[in-house]
C-alpha cells in the first residue's frame, strides 16, 4: 500500500505548484458554476491538490485560490441569473436538469432567504442552481456575497486542511510504519463520510424548506414570509 500511495502522491507533487494551485482554483470555479458544476468534481480536484502541499505558504496559497475560484464561480452564476436566468432555465440544458430541481431551488430561496445561500453551498445540485436563482431575484450582489463568502471559506479550508495534514502525516509515518498507507486512506474516508453525513443532516433539518409542497392556506411562505422572518428580507435587498 505504501509503495502505491508514494507513487500517487509523488505524481501529484511532481506537477508545478503554481499550475497545481491554479487547476484546483479552476476546478472549484467550474464546480460552483451553474450547469457545469453538476458534472465537474471540484471537491475531488481540491482534495487531490491539497495532498501535494509542502508547507504553510503553499497551503495558504491553495486555500485562498480555491476560495477565490469558488467566489468567481458563484458570481458567474449570479450574473447569468441576472442577465439570462429565464433563458437558461428553459434552455435544453436547463430542461435536462429538471423542473423539480429548479422549483426546489426557487422555493428554498423564497422560504429561507439569505440562509438558503449559505446552506446550499453544502448541498448537491442546489449549490449550482441557487446562485442563478438569486440572480433572478431582486437581492443585491453585495447581500448575495455576504451569505455565500463564509460558506466558500469554510468549504475551502475543510478540504485543503484535511488533504494537507493527512498526506503530511502519512509521509512522516511511512518511514517507520508499513501500514501508514491504510491510515491515510482511513483518514480521507472518514472525512468524506463526515462530509456526506453533514449533507444528510442538513437535508434532514431543511426538509420542510426543501419540500416541493405548496404552502397551506394561512401560512407565511415565499415572498410574504419576509414580514415574519427578517432573514428572508435579504431576498429583496
Amino acid at each position: 500500500m505504501n509503495d502505491l500511495l508514494d507513487w500517487i502522491l509523488d505524481t501529484v507533487q511532481s506537477v508545478d505548484p503554481v499550475l497545481r494551485t491554479l487547476l484546483a482554483g479552476i476546478g472549484i470555479l467550474l464546480e460552483t458554476s451553474v450547469l457545469i458544476g453538476l458534472v465537474v468534481p471540484g471537491d475531488t480536484i481540491v482534495l487531490v491538490a491539497s495532498t501535494a502541499v509542502e508547507g504553510p505558504v503553499e497551503y495558504l496559497a491553495l486555500a485562498l485560490t480555491v476560495i477565490i475560484g469558488a467566489l468567481i464561480g458563484e458570481s458567474i452564476g449570479f450574473a447569468l441569473g441576472r442577465w439570462f436566468g429565464p433563458h437558461i432555465v428553459h434552455s435544453r440544458l436547463g430542461r435536462r436538469i429538471g423542473e423539480d430541481h429548479w422549483r426546489r431551488a426557487q422555493l428554498y430561496l423564497d422560504r429561507r432567504g439569505g440562509p438558503a445561500i449559505f446552506i446550499s453551498r453544502f448541498l448537491p445540485v442546489l449549490h449550482s442552481l441557487v446562485p442563478l436563482i438569486v440572480g433572478m431575484s431582486t437581492m443585491s450582489y453585495r447581500r448575495f456575497l455576504a451569505w455565500t463568502a463564509p460558506a466558500c471559506v469554510i468549504w475551502s479550508f475543510a478540504y485543503t486542511t484535511v488533504g494537507w495534514l493527512a498526506a503530511d502525516g502519512y509521509r512522516e509515518l511511512s518511514r517507520d510504519l508499513h501500514w501508514a498507507g491504510y491510515l491515510f486512506v482511513a483518514v480521507i474516508a472518514l472525512f468524506l463520510v463526515g462530509v456526506w453525513g453533514v449533507k444528510k443532516l442538513l437535508e434532514r433539518s431543511e426538509a420542510k424548506h426543501l419540500s416541493l409542497d405548496e404552502p397551506r392556506p394561512g401560512t407565511t411562505e415565499g415572498p410574504d414570509a419576509a414580514a415574519s422572518d427578517p432573514s428572508i428580507d435579504d431576498v429583496t435587498r
